[in-house]
């Protein structure tokens, strides 16, 4: 068993597993890949930038001198770098037994609404769209490997809701608003995926994660200056985690045995019914979920805490399935016409 720097989470021996970060060039990504790394994962991260990519192995192995680390280049706000990304692994049958979502975005301070590259606003991209597409592109290669897949969200997906004639705000925009709908989406798309898993036999285990507030990256200073109370602001400073902390919930994430499925949970499908390859694996599970233990969940040690209960709802979990394949769908063929 290794133990994470400045963590009590204890890790099992992970040599002979693959996993995959996004987003771990900054912040609590970084963090992850080391706590990963430092419990002999081999690594694979995902980077926009490669030079802050090549930064971070660096920092990987001065902790873990023989960590096998790979730089691939993903930008979600791009699907044609998703889909390339998704095409080369598939190419390669490249293991993958963790997958950890946790690259994100938000752009708090900015009050006008950008669209990506591909048109969509650029949370909801960022954040779960990009992600349900990369995700759902290497299913083949998680259910043969049995995977974990650990969905980071964030304190705002518990008050967020998406808004669903208006999913990309393009009627009512403010970048918070924007940033917790894109987070309860994923949340969304992780309880459904972990019920599909469960009623077709795919054996790909879901958790979720958030790691509460971290002063030391870019968000936490954003999110503490909406405060309206000055003692929210310095009860919020004085309570987060650094980021090698919060990092340990989604690291906890990736190892923890989780609960099996409800029988009737795993028998709701979104539309388009079973694959007919029920069964074909042993139990899957329903999402655990994990975070900071302390006052407001703002920090403190990684433990399981109350899940986000609108997130389980089965026929919202469904439609946004249905929503974000619909919309790959009618990119993917605009993209061809």
């Amino acid at each position: 068993m290794s133990r994470t720097r400045a963590s009590q989470v204890a890790l099992p021996d992970l040599r002979g597993r693959t996993a995959l970060v996004t987003g771990a060039s900054d912040g609590v990504g970084v963090e992850i890949a080391r706590g990963l790394a430092s419990a002999g994962a081999d690594l694979v991260l995902p980077v926009r930038n490669r030079e802050k990519g090549a930064r971070v192995i660096d920092m990987i192995r001065t902790d873990s001198p023989d960590a096998a680390v790979g730089l691939r280049d993903l930008d979600l706000s791009r699907l044609a770098s998703v889909d390339a990304l998704a095409a080369a692994i598939r190419a390669e049958r490249a293991p993958l037994d963790i997958v950890v979502l946790n690259a994100g975005i938000v752009l708090l301070g900015d009050p006008e609404r950008h669209v990506s590259a591909d048109g969509f606003e650029l949370h909801f991209q960022t954040n779960f769209l990009g992600h349900f597409a990369l995700t759902t592109s290497l299913l083949p290669l998680l259910q043969e490997r049995g995977a974990r897949i650990v969905v980071q969200l964030s304190l705002a997906a518990a008050i967020a809701r998406p808004d669903w004639n208006d999913l990309q705000s393009e009627r009512r925009y403010s970048p918070l608003r924007a940033y917790g709908a894109s987070k309860a989406a994923l949340g969304l798309f992780a309880h459904e995926l972990a019920r599909r898993s469960a009623a077709e036999g795919w054996g790909i285990t879901v958790q979720l994660s958030h790691p509460g507030v971290v002063p030391d990256t870019g968000i936490a200073p954003a999110l503490r200056a909406r405060q309206r109370s000055g003692a929210a602001r310095g009860l919020a400073q004085r309570l987060g985690n650094t980021p090698a902390q919060a990092a340990q919930p989604a690291l906890r994430a990736a190892v923890a045995d989780a609960a099996p499925v409800a029988a009737a949970d795993a028998g709701t499908l979104a539309a388009g019914g079973s694959s007919g390859r029920s069964g074909r694996r042993g139990p899957a599970a329903a999402p655990g979920f994990f975070g900071p233990s302390g006052l407001m969940h703002f920090g403190g040690p990684a433990d399981a805490v109350r899940p986000y209960r609108r997130l389980a709802d089965p026929a919202a979990g469904a439609r946004m399935w249905a929503i974000a394949e619909k919309l790959l769908r009618d990119r993917a063929d605009a993209v061809r016409a």
